[in-house]
């Protein structure tokens, strides 16, 4: 079935109703206007209005519409007080000063006041306004809401401070706020020419990688060109003039230069590409599985759909050397809006600056308000289900346009309060287990994994998948937050970011030890095929368990010590992507809708989930109350030198780093609601924050164990020595860098 055509879910009947207003607008009932998205005209506003005392279905009346007065006709079923939206032509040439303030609004002038406070304003309550009700006025050319204290009453006023107007904006065609964009810079396009040989063992065709100008790159060595030999190519200099570092996990990458997985660029395209240095610091070309070195990236090729709102596409796995993403964004005119240089400046940048980088950039590729907007029309208690069928109606133009919320029925204005109130409903109630779409996962209770047998729970399973892929790339590009942290892996995948064997740790320990125990016997020389293993792999859906083939006529394949390396890389890829291949499929689809691929480069995988959910409010003191010691710190209660250390260095951290190193223990930057004391481990029951203590002999960094939420933390001699070792292994978890 297409996911435009799924069987639709049941209803409450709506009665809808229309009206007219005398210069040619429409007004529509707000209790009575159908659930939806709806497309609004760039030359038409939007107005709420409330029924005048005494008016009757069928009367008109006059109201302010900016800087107009115009008249309404009062729909059928419509009564006084009740909230009204009304859609007027814009003034041709519309007046550059600030509409008026609403009849009932009166400035306090007070000789007394001090001239730098805010000036207060007498607002009267408007007829049918009762205790607890908001009703919208104009103040200083800002529409608020304001809400009507529990012992007033019609006629009465009440003292109101406006907020003061953003500063650096514009007018945008109905007289609402817009931001000014800064010019574009000119794009330098001058090059750089360098000379270097090639290295020996590279044949021609062969990748390898080198340091040009402080730059990472990867030169592909000529068909005509051999070991020993000097070519030459071209870098621009708009990609060798970086700016200073001003991320923390730059600096370390660049100061330990160890072995590990990197993105480099590419000199034949300029594009994104994946690398891995072996020892000697040449590209690492091994071709065959190794659980230490081996690492796969998500490839995602986008295909037109049935419906031109809805791609498809197909998803796979594949050898992180071989995956690619372009370095280039075109805007929607068909200019260039972001290209190679500029997304290797913001890689280096802090996170806020990246933050600051990225929405400035999702602000170019808004839709321009004079194009139109959206006005997203739900209903609470119907919420999830208005909401899918809304959102699934938007080409991806529309996603990119601005999105105005109204719960039908009730009265208020979207300023933000409302946008931000829906998602984090929305995104609340699609994570909920209960729903069946997710599942805690089994190695942190409070990360979500998508449930494997969804579409056994759940009607029309991969449309809400794509839905909220929507809703997750619309909150990152409207600077809202949703409600659900996922599993580490999702954030790679998202991000596409290696994913090695190390990651099934984190999404079935029992599995990954098991496989772990086989690689064991492995080196010993035991003889596997005794093990009567074959390509196969066992899940339970609903209680009944189904035998899976791991690859094509797996059940057939025995597993020998000659083919073991293709056993683990198919437990891989059928753990970390293929059991939920159809549903992220659709997650990942939805998600690119709104969001450029490329755009997402300049983040790692903590990163983009402390973007995505927020930085938590961490209560250090909480935090050091609930923690447990062990090993060589047991019976200590935190008094040792090593550990008055540190949490003297986390205090001295920032919330950033903070949430960071949260990640690194716990596996996710979220903090259980009732704080640090209920914790929980894989097992569900309560594993408080526990600090091991081991000395350096057995190893000279801090290890996380996310499972028990444990750091083995070395006894170091040094403040120090302890600040410089957690730093490097909180973020070389993020760099994919090893630190063993």
């Amino acid at each position: 079935m297409g996911l435009l055509g799924r069987k639709k879910r049941s209803k409450e009947p709506l009665i809808k109703s229309g009206s007219s207003v005398s210069d040619g607008s429409s007004v529509t009932g707000g209790a009575h206007a159908g659930p939806g998205a709806q497309s609004v005209a760039g030359n038409t506003a939007v107005f709420r209005v409330l029924v005048p005392e005494n008016v009757n279905p069928g009367d008109e009346f006059q109201v302010y519409a900016g800087t107009r007065i115009v008249r309404v006709r009062c729909p059928p079923g419509s009564a006084p007080g009740q909230s009204l939206s009304i859609t007027v032509p814009i003034d041709k040439a519309p007046a550059q000063d600030l509409p008026p303030d609403s009849p009932n609004v009166r400035p306090i002038n007070d000789p007394n006041a001090n001239p730098n406070a805010p000036r207060a304003y007498m607002v009267t309550i408007p007829a049918g306004i009762l205790g607890g009700q908001q009703f919208p006025v104009t103040i200083q050319g800002q529409q608020l809401m304001v809400t009507c204290p529990l012992n007033a009453r019609p006629g009465m006023s009440v003292r109101v401070v406006p907020p003061p107007p953003p500063t650096d904006v514009t007018r945008g065609p109905n007289g609402g706020m817009m931001q000014r964009q800064p010019p574009r810079q000119k794009k330098d396009d001058r090059t750089q020419l360098f000379e270097v040989e090639v290295p020996p063992g590279v044949q021609p065709g062969q990748p390898f990688a080198l340091l040009a100008g402080g730059q990472r790159v990867l030169v592909t060595c000529p068909a005509n060109a051999n070991p020993g030999q000097r070519i030459r190519f071209k870098l621009p200099l708009a990609l060798l003039n970086r700016p200073k570092i001003t991320n923390e996990a730059q600096k370390v990458r660049l100061k330990y230069d160890k072995d590990g997985w990197t993105r480099t660029v590419r000199i034949t395209d300029l594009k994104f590409q994946w690398v891995r240095m072996d020892d000697n610091g040449d590209v690492d070309t091994n071709q065959r599985f190794d659980i230490d070195r081996s690492a796969y990236v998500r490839k995602l090729e986008f295909r037109p759909g049935e419906d031109p709102r809805i791609r498809t596409g197909l998803l796979s796995l594949v050898p992180a050397a071989d995956a690619v993403v372009d370095s280039k964004i075109k805007s929607a005119d068909g200019r260039d809006l972001v290209s190679y240089e500029d997304i290797a400046d913001a890689q280096v940048k802090a996170f806020e600056e990246k933050a600051d980088w990225f929405q400035k950039t999702c602000a170019q590729l808004c839709v321009e308000w004079n194009e139109g907007h959206m006005r997203m029309n739900v209903r609470r208690q119907f919420l999830l289900g208005d909401s899918v069928d809304a959102v699934m109606s938007l080409s991806r133009k529309d996603l990119r346009k601005l999105w105005r919320f109204e719960f039908i029925g009730e009265a208020g204005i979207d300023a933000g309060g409302l946008a931000r109130e829906w998602f984090q409903l929305v995104t609340s109630e699609i994570f909920d287990p209960d729903m069946g779409l997710w599942q805690s996962s089994q190695v942190n209770q409070m990360c979500m994994q998508i449930n494997p047998a969804s579409e056994y729970c759940c009607e029309d399973h991969l449309v809400y998948f794509r839905f909220l892929g929507r809703v997750m790339g619309k909150a990152l590009f409207d600077r809202q937050l949703v409600s659900g942290h996922m599993v580490q892996h999702l954030y790679k995948h998202l991000l596409a970011w290696p994913v090695t064997f190390a990651d099934l740790e984190r999404v079935d320990e029992e599995y990954y030890n098991n496989l772990k125990q086989l690689v064991d016997l492995a080196k010993s020389g035991d003889d596997l095929s005794m093990l009567c293993l074959d390509f196969t792999t066992t899940q339970e859906v609903l209680g009944q368990k189904e035998e899976i083939e791991l690859v094509k006529g797996g059940k057939d394949v025995e597993v020998n010590n000659d083919n073991f390396p293709e056993y683990l890389e198919a437990c891989l890829k059928y753990r970390m992507l293929d059991r939920v291949k159809t549903q992220l499929n659709e997650l990942l689809l939805g998600f690119f809708d709104v969001i450029p691929e490329p755009l997402l480069t300049i983040f790692d995988f903590q990163e983009l989930e402390l973007l995505m959910c927020g930085l938590p409010e961490i209560d250090l003191d909480d935090w050091m109350e609930n923690t447990e010691y062990s090993g060589e710190y047991d019976g200590t209660d935190g008094d040792h030198e090593a550990c008055i250390w540190f949490w003297e260095v986390v205090q001295e951290l920032d919330q950033e780093f903070k949430a960071r190193l949260l990640q690194f223990v716990t596996g996710t930057s979220g903090v259980p609601a009732r704080g640090f004391g209920v914790l929980q481990g894989n097992d569900g029951n309560v594993r408080k924050f526990t600090i091991h203590g081991v000395h350096l002999n057995v190893c000279i960094y801090p290890r996380a164990h996310t499972c028990f939420n444990r750091i083995d933390l070395p006894m170091y001699t040094s403040k120090e020595e302890l600040r410089e070792k957690l730093k490097l292994a909180v973020t070389m978890v993020a760099t994919g860098f090893d630190i063993e």
